[in-house]
């Protein structure tokens, strides 16, 4: 698939461009901020062919597409307008509260720079390993240019957080960046390397090395967008587009000084002493524990809150001890997605596990994690397990990390410091990691697609079981996301009874209704309240949203299909607003009824407590499977 058409595809299924709050990036994922979650295709995000996961993480609906995000993040600029600075700023409406609010601004700063984070962090490493073992001189100028361009983004790293702070917090970036250029201007810094006494009229001002940091000028612009606001509607318009400017200059440079610059260097140093203490304290424990839970933070978007606590290490101590753990963990599932490749006889599995493998050994594991290991669980268990034995060793070995870069096969380098020591230690986890993984999800093995399709097919008496699958059965996925409420606790007699047919119901958490198979609409109510899906090989659903709900005449109900139309599972059929049919005093809970039970022998529920569209909801058995 063209990236064009993919980005129209994306675009679409978030629920349009009017729904598109901002839109950020990282090294594999496309992080929207929506308007409206709800009006997100999620379901059918998930099967579109080039998407590896959809994922709702921090306030933000994340869709991983690989290695090929910039590609695909370009082309949503150029068939939209979601990328305009005017657009891309995050409007007032829905925000993430709390730890998640705190993940999307952290992910939403960080976020744009990773890849030339890395890209800079390799050279640097390289450079690194050339001094060391004699390659190049430090004093060479071909050195010097190479180092400039390797070190010079983490130099200047508060101007480029100055940029991603304002257009997060929907400040103006120019005057972002004339701040965060002030506090590593030339006189400045020589005032600091001098040691000379300075007062800001008569405020004494205690100065900090601001290059490479990250918490000060965050503090400040985020500051500088809120007196932004206040003065723009403040001042009249033919003198706010350069007092604004003015004000904030006079006003954020010396506060920054003052007050943002130094709390910002003690708090990100405070943070970082506490996780050296760690290691300090048993270097093997928290390496384990780092290497074993790292992938688990990615997968729920926590690592955010480490990342610039680990760009401060660098930049405070010139070196990290907290992050070469966390490498472990890449390996680790690395490994795990390489047992699958061994161990599975479904071809397509196995194509994706080795195609997962390749990918993840140059660190980006949301294809072997999202699209094998988790999905299969045991193979996601043997990663954390192989990740918290590498994680030991390399932390027991003291690694330390002296550039910024995503751990994997190409960032090597940025682990090899003076004489090397620690990195044998890094090289020696990463391959136990891999190791272990691997060979425990061989022996611990998994649920391989083969294995049904073989018992099935056994004549063996030994093997088959009492009864199995035919073209006959049927399983019947969730279409709606809830609460699974038993049909007998259904306020309806015609339902609860079973009159209408065996089945169950669920207690909306989303108002939408999608095909909970692949079929055909055969009927579609004109009130919208209801309706009936046949699957290819027979089973007949009602799904019925509400009680009595058709008095609404409509209203409160969008429906998206018609009798007749040919529908795959996972597809929209129908939206309603949960709110408003509580509010005119109707039941939400939804039966979801197999018309034609009498066809089957056994209709019965396979979830319990919540559930979502996609999750496995009834099984079918028709009995002929017997002997």
């Amino acid at each position: 698939m063209n990236q064009e058409k993919l980005a129209k595809e994306i675009v679409e299924l978030v629920g349009g461009e009017k729904n598109v709050e901002s839109l950020v990036h990282c090294a594999t994922r496309l992080r929207f901020v929506l308007k409206d979650d709800a009006k997100a295709d999620k379901a059918k995000l998930e099967k579109t062919e080039g998407i590896i996961a959809v994922k709702e993480n921090g306030g933000q609906f994340q869709v991983v597409v690989g290695n090929k995000v910039p590609e695909v993040y370009n082309a949503i600029g150029q068939i939209s307008n979601i990328l305009d600075d005017s657009s891309n700023k995050e409007k007032p409406g829905k925000k993430a509260k709390g730890i998640g609010g705190i993940i999307d601004i952290i992910s939403s700063i960080f976020a744009p720079l990773l890849g030339v984070m890395a890209g800079a962090g390799i050279l640097k490493g390289l450079l690194l390993i050339a001094s060391n073992i004699g390659w190049l001189e430090t004093t060479e100028t071909t050195y010097t240019i190479l180092y400039a361009a390797a070190d010079s983004l983490f130099y200047f790293l508060p101007l480029l957080l100055a940029v991603t702070t304002a257009r997060k917090f929907q400040g103006n970036m120019f005057v972002a960046m004339t701040i965060a250029g002030a506090l590593i201007y030339p006189s400045i810094v020589t005032l600091k390397a001098e040691g000379t006494p300075t007062d800001f009229f008569g405020i004494p001002v205690i100065l900090m090395n601001y290059s490479s940091t990250v918490i000060p000028i965050i503090l400040a612009v985020i500051v500088m967008s809120k007196l932004e606001k206040f003065f723009n509607k403040t001042l009249h318009d033919s003198v706010k587009n350069f007092v604004t400017p003015l004000f904030l200059l006079v006003i954020m440079v010396p506060l920054t000084l003052l007050v943002f610059g130094p709390f910002g260097v003690y708090v990100g140093n405070a943070i970082a002493a506490g996780l050296v203490a760690a290691f300090g304290f048993s270097p093997l424990l928290a390496g384990a524990v780092m290497g074993a839970s790292w992938q688990l933070l990615v997968i729920f978007g926590i690592h955010w809150g480490l990342i610039p606590v680990f760009i401060n290490n660098v930049a405070v101590y010139g070196q990290d001890g907290v992050k070469p753990a966390a490498t472990a963990s890449i390996f680790a599932q690395t490994g795990a997605a390489f047992g699958v490749m061994l161990k599975t006889k479904n071809k397509k599995l196995k194509t994706l596990a080795g195609s997962s493998t390749l990918t993840a050994l140059f660190g980006i594991t949301e294809p072997a994690i999202y699209g094998v290991t988790l999905p299969l669980k045991r193979p996601f268990i043997a990663g954390v397990i192989g990740g918290a034995v590498g994680g030991a060793i390399i932390g027991q070995a003291g690694t330390l990390a002296f550039a910024s870069g995503a751990p994997g096969l190409l960032t090597l380098p940025i682990f090899y410091g003076p004489g090397g020591q620690g990195f044998p230690g890094l090289i020696l986890g990463i391959v136990v990691s891999f190791v272990v993984s691997a060979v425990l999800t061989y022996i611990m093995g998994f649920k391989d697609p083969v294995e049904e399709e073989t018992k099935s097919d056994s004549t063996s008496s030994a093997q088959q079981p009492a009864r199995t699958m035919n073209a006959s059965d049927e399983e019947v996925f969730s279409p709606i996301q809830g609460t699974i409420v038993e049909l007998s606790e259904v306020p309806d007699p015609a339902f609860a009874s079973g009159a209408m047919g065996k089945g169950i119901a669920i207690e909306p958490a989303v108002g939408r209704v999608v095909a909970p198979f692949d079929g055909t609409v055969t009927v579609a109510f004109k009130k919208k309240h209801a309706l009936a899906v046949v699957s290819d090989t027979g089973a007949e659903i009602l799904v019925h949203v509400g009680v009595d709900t058709v008095k609404l005449d409509g209203q409160h109900f969008v429906s998206h299909i018609k009798e007749g139309d040919r529908v795959k599972a996972g597809d929209l059929l129908l939206e309603f607003d949960i709110a408003q049919i509580k509010a005119a005093g109707y039941h939400t809970v939804t039966p979801i009824i197999v018309t034609n039970s009498a066809n089957y022998e056994e209709v019965i529920p396979q979830a319990t407590g919540q559930v979502d569209t996609r999750d496995l909801l009834l099984k079918l058995n028709s009995g002929k499977g017997e002997e």
